[in-house]
């Protein structure tokens, strides 16, 4: 029963995801969005429901200390897992709207975070605060996106304009009713808003089943707690944006892919922080530890992501192989140093002397080869139009 369960859980997955990425993709050509903006504002509120139920179940079962580990490590998870592991299978396109606002934002949002976190809890008020902040950033997104959308239909060439009358003289007939337009543009509407729901029911159930089954499994081989709550069940509710998001990138989707996740981790801080911190009495209690060591980890790593997405405006496979070997690391240390093992002393000494200085300079580098090219190629245009010019 439990293997059942657990290749029901991959399969609900698939299918959810799939289901998801249909419904967002034709949803945002239906209401004249792009697919990366969907998968900031649609897709990444979906994937998140997995954190908002188990943070809200925590905050009414008067345990709501555990959301901020909750949003934390999902965080870092789906950059450093789930971002790395979808570049795995195909080099993830990387808009510049990423680069210049979404990215940033995500930035900033995680540096309010630990502000507000330094005193030891998150108050109402701050809480209410991340929610108005994620609230005026999705409309600020959508009216945006709205009217660049407007602009581009509205842009016409002039033969388009000359071609005008003519198509109007025999338009009569071939032309369809205005009636039967709007009731197919329902139908398509409704028809992805099923998908849309559909795909988040699958996505939630199969993560339950996933978690279950593997925890099950893990505590049959003679896995402590410790290392299935931090592994099995943080991933957990990670597996709804893997599965979007690969199956995205294999649909050609990959801007969605990466929207998926940065918007993700944007509803994690502000509506699953910010709402938990609401309805929790009193706001929640933050760890010293979070403040001292996770937090920060948090903003490493969506910092780390930014010069990744900016190398050539694409986050490629080996890219992502190095953020799943950081995530890897991640785990490590902390197994490592909730079971005060004796590896932790010189595994901390590798990481900081070794590790770490090798990837911030191999980024570094890369940053400045990247920089380089792109001032060639500006540089290479400019005498061309001097060029074409004279």
């Amino acid at each position: 029963m439990t293997v059942l369960l657990l290749l029901g859980g991959f399969v609900l997955l698939v299918a959810g995801g799939e289901a998801l990425v249909r419904g967002a993709s034709s949803l945002g050509k239906t209401v004249g969005l792009s697919s990366l903006v969907i998968g900031l504002t649609v897709v990444s509120s979906a994937t998140s429901a997995p954190e908002l139920a188990v943070s809200a179940g925590a905050a009414l079962s008067g345990s709501p200390g555990l959301a901020v580990g909750n949003v934390v490590g999902s965080n870092i998870a789906n950059i450093l897992f789930v971002m790395g592991l979808t570049a795995v299978f195909g080099a993830l396109m990387v808009k510049v709207q990423l680069v210049k606002i979404d990215i940033p934002i995500m930035i900033g949002l995680s540096v309010i975070t630990l502000l507000m976190c330094l005193d030891g809890t998150i108050s109402t008020l701050e809480g209410s605060t991340l929610v108005g902040l994620l609230v005026v950033y999705l409309v600020v997104t959508i009216v945006l996106a709205r009217r660049q959308t407007h602009r581009s239909k509205t842009k016409t060439t002039p033969e388009d304009d000359a071609a005008a009358p003519a198509a109007s003289e025999g338009a009569g007939d071939s032309v369809k009713p205005t009636r039967t337009l709007r009731t197919s543009k329902r139908r398509s509407t409704l028809i992805d808003l099923v998908l849309l729901v559909v795909g988040i029911a699958l996505l939630v159930a199969g993560a339950q089943m996933l978690v279950s089954a593997s925890t099950t499994i893990a505590q049959a081989l003679g896995v402590s707690d410790l290392i299935i709550g931090l592994t099995i069940v943080a991933i957990g509710t990670s597996l709804p944006e893997l599965a979007t998001s690969v199956i995205a990138a294999l649909r050609g989707e990959r801007d969605m892919a990466v929207g998926n996740l940065v918007g993700s981790n944007l509803f994690n801080i502000g509506a699953v922080l910010g709402l938990t911190a609401v309805i929790a009495p009193g706001g929640i209690d933050v760890d010293p530890a979070a403040v001292h060591f996770d937090l920060p980890v948090m903003i490493a790593t969506a910092l780390v992501l930014l010069p990744l997405a900016f190398t050539a405006a694409v986050i490629g496979r080996w890219e992502g192989v190095l953020l799943v070997l950081l995530y890897g690391s991640y785990v490590t240390y902390l197994v490592l140093d909730a079971a005060g093992h004796d590896a932790l002393q010189p595994f901390n000494a590798a990481m900081l002397w070794f590790v770490l200085p090798i990837t911030a300079l191999w980024i570094a580098a890369l940053v400045g080869y990247e920089v380089g090219v792109l001032r060639s190629r500006r540089a290479a245009r400019t005498q061309r139009g001097n060029t074409a010019r004279t």
